[in-house]
């Protein structure tokens, strides 16, 4: 007689697993981290606004008597440059002297101007024809009208912007009551054709994620950031840094402008527009796609690698995670048990915490919910943009902005 010893196998068998259960892991792994990384961007966004970001606090009381300048730079601006004239004109502010330097312009921005200047002794229109080779455009522009400006203060404020009769009296007393060099504000972009509803406000999220606000006004080791579109300087400052010609060369003269003020030893502070400040960027989708492609680059500091990891992770969360969440979902309602009840759940709570995280973004934002379900088509332009950008600085593709072409050097 021989004796057998089956041992455990062969007392017990293993069920089998099937094909939609080992699915359902696979999917519930990423769809787990889609879960946790909005998670953390929901918090971020709270201790952002709990840090008090708006600038309707300015709205309290009167600001010090100080005259202020506004220096509007306008390279070929007739379609906005009215409307941003005729709203500055309409600030319940005292001592205001507006500027527009008119920059080698091909179209009727200066008659615009000039029409306006007639009859409000408050406008001064200087019109400026050449730039030098060392410059770039704007800056120049802007450092012409600084150097007519009079007042204490001096803000530099974009042409394609329409501010709310308060908002130099906000800015002026908020700028007074936080003691900076610098104020600059996050306007509310203006998003009415497609491609601005689409993509403006996932590019602006972009952006932000890599300047955080309430890590910008940290005293101690904020990251130096501001937003060209609206820059306030005490006059002080403005001369201790050196004005433009210390930012002569930067296609984002606004992120160089809050370096230099911080090393100075002075204070930077970046607010929500909330309202009293709107922005109509580009008048259309080329200039909307070269515009941001200028800005992913300088935001990145001209990195072609920073530049590939930030559109890859756009396309993560524009594309790649919610196509796995909603197919753990699929694949844990086929496979039931266990294994598909935990990827339902991570699918489902994936998808949630991220719309939950959108709606709120573009809540603060002021954008239309429901163009919320745009999410994935601004992603994959964003992913698009940032890819084109790497791209011109890796073949030394030249970038047009301002009436001149740049070609810039990658710093990796």
């Amino acid at each position: 007689m021989v004796s057998r010893d089956v041992g455990f196998v062969g007392r017990y068998t293993l069920a089998p697993v099937s094909t939609l259960s080992i699915l359902s892991i696979v999917f519930a792994v990423p769809a787990i981290g889609g879960v946790i990384w909005w998670a953390v961007v929901t918090i971020r966004l709270g201790r952002m606004l709990s840090t008090g970001l708006s600038l309707r606090r300015g709205l309290e009381g009167l600001p010090d008597s100080q005259s202020l300048s506004v220096v509007i730079p306008a390279y070929n601006e007739e379609r906005v440059i009215g409307h941003c004239v005729d709203t500055l004109l309409a600030q319940d502010v005292d001592d205001l002297e507006v500027i527009v330097v008119a920059d080698r312009c091909t179209d009727d921005t200066e008659s615009i101007v000039s029409d306006r200047a007639a009859h409000d002794s408050r406008i001064l229109l200087i019109r400026n024809k050449e730039c030098p080779p060392s410059w770039a455009g704007k800056c120049n522009a802007a450092r012409i009208g600084a150097d007519h400006a009079t007042g204490d203060w001096i803000a530099f404020i974009d042409a394609d912007t329409r501010a709310a009769p308060e908002l130099l009296r906000a800015a002026l007393n908020e700028a007074q009551r936080r003691e900076t060099g610098l104020l600059s504000l996050l306007t509310d972009l203006e998003c009415t054709r497609w491609f601005e509803r689409s993509t403006q406000p996932v590019a602006m999220m972009a952006l932000l994620s890599l300047f955080p606000p309430d890590a910008v006004n940290r005293d101690d080791r904020g990251r130096t950031f501001a937003n060209g579109q609206f820059m306030l300087f005490d006059r002080d400052w403005y001369d201790k840094v050196g004005g433009h010609a210390a930012v002569k060369d930067d296609l984002l003269e606004d992120i160089a402008f809050a370096g230099k003020v911080k090393q100075a030893g002075g204070r930077v502070n970046v607010l929500r527009a909330d309202g009293l400040l709107s922005c109509s960027m580009y008048g259309d989708r080329q200039a909307f796609m070269r515009g941001w492609m200028r800005i992913f680059l300088e935001a990145t500091k001209r990195r072609p690698r920073s530049l590939r990891k930030h559109a890859v992770r756009q396309l993560l969360l524009g594309w790649v995670i919610p196509a796995i969440s909603v197919a753990a979902v699929v694949a844990g309602l086929g496979a039931g048990g266990f294994c598909g009840g935990l990827a339902v759940v991570a699918g489902g709570l994936s998808v949630f915490q991220q719309l939950g995280a959108l709606v709120w973004t573009w809540q603060i934002g002021r954008q239309p919910i429901w163009s919320v379900l745009l999410y994935p088509i601004g992603s994959w332009n964003v992913y698009c943009t940032m890819r084109w950008a790497e791209k011109a600085l890796r073949s030394g593709e030249p970038i047009k902005w301002g009436g001149r072409e740049y070609v810039l050097e990658p710093n990796d």
